[in-house]
């Protein structure tokens, strides 16, 4: 697929931009699915192939880049048409989804984002995303001074565990839910933010090891995001039976 034109600035455009990320380079090994979860078909359609469908319903958003993995030789061929000036794709993602991320910010600054500009950094494997679940993050965090995620207050009752005598997973404590979230994407940050949080989150092991998505990069920076109510149906698809559950809930949708 052909390089698409960089995008130009003129000197009096300063309004900041939005992009949208997608990290495509996993292999969801717990999915319980033959190859890379994100290319499983799910209603028809291809895991990934949905996500990016929905996110081109956004008009905001200038344009999605998908970071692939260097090897990757079939995202052509399990999202046919995602092609254009809004579609972009770069092969350069990492060993972690921070790598893929840091990466694609590199990438998106050679096409010409700025520092000034928002990244929305989505799951591929979120499918379910709804375009207006994506404004609703964009109208709340447009003038926010951090950025800020989807994200669901925490219902259910939380149990931290511990291996018993045959290493069976037993309860060691009942953790405290009040004010507790559970985060979906996207996120959505400053590119001048959120590429210096990850870079210096990979320059140490240790921390990035605590790195799980772009919001706890920010906080090690010493940030607050903000919490944005996301919806039950952006859950990531990562267990077998997601799949199923997908399927059912696209199902109940209308038609677009």
């Amino acid at each position: 697929m052909p390089s698409p034109t960089p995008l130009t600035f003129s000197s009096h455009d300063f309004q900041p931009r939005c992009f949208a990320l997608v990290p495509c380079a996993g292999v969801g090994e717990r999915a319980g699915v033959v190859g890379p979860k994100q290319y499983h078909p799910v209603a028809g359609q291809s895991v990934v192939a949905r996500t990016l469908a929905a996110l081109a319903l956004v008009p905001r958003l200038d344009a999605t880049l998908v970071v692939l993995s260097p090897t990757d030789a079939v995202f052509e061929q399990h999202v046919p048409g995602f092609e254009g000036g809004r579609a972009w794709v770069a092969r350069v993602g990492g060993a972690s989804r921070a790598e893929s991320v840091a990466n694609g910010l590199e990438e998106l600054l050679a096409r010409g984002a700025q520092p000034h500009d928002w990244v929305l950094v989505h799951d591929a494997a979120r499918c379910l995303i709804q375009p207006e679940w994506v404004n609703r993050l964009i109208d709340e965090c447009q003038d926010d001074e951090v950025g800020g995620l989807l994200a669901l207050p925490v219902a259910d009752t939380l149990k931290a565990s511990q291996p018993g005598s045959n290493g069976e997973p037993r309860i060691q404590g009942t953790v405290d839910r009040v004010a507790k979230w559970s985060a979906q994407t996207p996120q959505m940050f400053r590119l001048g933010l959120l590429r210096p949080a990850l870079i210096a989150a990979l320059s140490d092991p240790e921390a990035a090891a605590a790195i799980t998505d772009e919001a706890s990069a920010i906080e090690a920076l010493g940030h607050s995001p903000r919490l944005v109510l996301g919806a039950f149906e952006n859950f990531k698809l990562t267990w077998p039976g997601d799949f199923a559950l997908a399927e059912r809930l696209l199902a109940t949708r209308p038609a677009r």
